[in-house]
């Protein structure tokens, strides 16, 4: 006999919770995840909930409702997340944001997944897997772009040899004027300069970020481009699956090269003292906005624009075609793209296998820009993992331990990526 309370946790079983949703990308995960269908309640929250009407518009007539929530409200974050199938966390910066709500997945015993990509909240997410296990929950972390499909890159490329040595990501992204919120800016300004923990030798090393640079193949209508190292979670999560490599190295950039001066001069005056985060915030801000900006903002990033002619990462004419363009409020055209390369031996002959996403840019779905790309990857790493048995997994896992590349190439179909814009296999 079925009582009523059996059916309102069948009913619950099928909410799925997402807090941030007013950010960009957690705005493109919803749309994106609304195309596969399926029988979910989508419930929608934000500091700011008016800044999803046009988003509830857009969506099938009651797939989804919104209401404010404070995550750091405990009381209103247990609320929220109580009955949930999956909760969802758009809301950045994840170094202050994961942390209330997993642990308020942990008390309630429901699903988590993110799209982290900050080093100090991946290893305290990983921290927790004891926990999550006792606790019988799955929190899937990572699942963006990069990392993400960058992660499912990595294992599909490995999973072609007998050996893995070498592990190098690479990810570029391209002009996102107009389009990045202040969690993103952020997260690009710690990642331009500071410390880089990375996969040396066969083991965790400590480099800085931005410091070495080398030249790669991308595509995306980039072709040869040069791109940093930098702190990304990678090199810090694969080793987990992957212990006998003897290197895994992330290298990231911005798309056109101004734009990485920019952020190194602007991250460097943040890790020297001379400017707070906020300021810097504030003034990328200002400057994705086609304002103007602070005198001591355009002081750090015109150094560190400069200093890429002095490295040889770009020419005088070309940077100060740059700058004249930006500051006319030119949006230069979107390239971006991703790329994993794996070496190791195959039947006992050194080999290097290569995946990278092929198109970018206007006219595409997966790579339009930044939101488009981790938004549409979190909704098929969503829809992977409720096509799973939630309850079989439990634990803290990033996206190369659970979900096998065939089935998360099958999901980004599901959530509206046309094939042959996933997958670029160089041999």
């Amino acid at each position: 006999m079925t009582t009523s309370t059996d059916r309102g946790m069948a009913m619950a079983a099928k909410r799925i919770v997402f807090i941030g949703a007013a950010g960009e990308m957690c705005r493109l995960a919803i749309q994106r995840f609304a195309v596969a269908g399926g029988d979910w309640e989508l419930a929608l929250y934000d500091i700011r909930p008016e800044l999803l009407d046009q988003l509830l518009q857009q969506l099938p007539p009651g797939l989804a409702t919104a209401a404010r929530l404070d995550l750091y409200n405990v009381e209103d974050l247990r609320n929220a997340v109580e009955g949930a199938a999956l909760v969802v966390l758009g809301a950045g910066p994840y170094n202050r944001t994961a942390g209330p709500v997993m642990a308020a997945c942990l008390a309630a015993g429901v699903p988590y997944l993110d799209f982290d990509d900050d080093i100090e909240s991946t290893l305290h997410a990983l921290s927790l897997h004891d926990e999550a296990r006792a606790a019988g929950v799955p929190m899937y972390i990572g699942c963006g772009a990069s990392p993400g499909i960058t992660n499912v890159l990595a294992a599909d490329a490995a999973g072609e040899l007998d050996t893995v040595e070498n592990i190098d990501v690479y990810w570029v992204v391209g002009d996102e004027r107009g389009s990045v919120g202040r969690a993103v800016l952020d997260h690009m300004l710690r990642v331009a300069a500071g410390p880089c923990v990375t996969w040396q030798n066969g083991g965790p090393v400590m480099h800085q970020s931005w410091v070495e640079t080398r030249w790669t193949e991308l595509g995306g209508g980039l072709g040869l481009t040069l791109v940093h190292e930098t702190a990304h979670p990678e090199p810090v999560t694969l080793p987990r699956k992957y212990p006998e490599a003897k290197n895994i190295r992330c290298f990231g950039g911005l798309d056109p090269a101004g734009y990485n001066g920019l952020v190194r001069g602007l991250g460097l005056a943040v890790q020297k003292g001379q400017m707070s985060m906020e300021s810097a915030i504030d003034f990328a801000e200002a400057v994705m906005a086609n304002k103007f900006g602070t005198v001591t903002g355009w002081r750090h990033a015109l150094s560190g624009i400069f200093k890429l002619v002095s490295a040889g990462e770009a020419t005088r004419i070309g940077l100060l075609k740059f700058l004249a363009l930006a500051a006319v409020g030119h949006t230069f055209p979107h390239r971006s793209g991703l790329k994993v390369e794996v070496t190791g031996l195959r039947n006992g002959v050194p080999t290097a296998v290569t995946r990278r996403t092929p198109v970018s840019g206007a006219g595409t779905y997966l790579f339009t820009d930044m939101a488009a790309a981790t938004g549409t990857a979190c909704a098929a790493f969503m829809v992977a993992a409720l096509d799973d048995e939630l309850d079989t997994r439990t634990g803290v896992f990033t996206p190369e331990e659970w979900v096998e590349p065939q089935r998360f190439y099958q999901a980004l179909e599901q959530v509206g990526t046309p094939r042959h814009e996933i997958l670029d296999v160089v041999h």
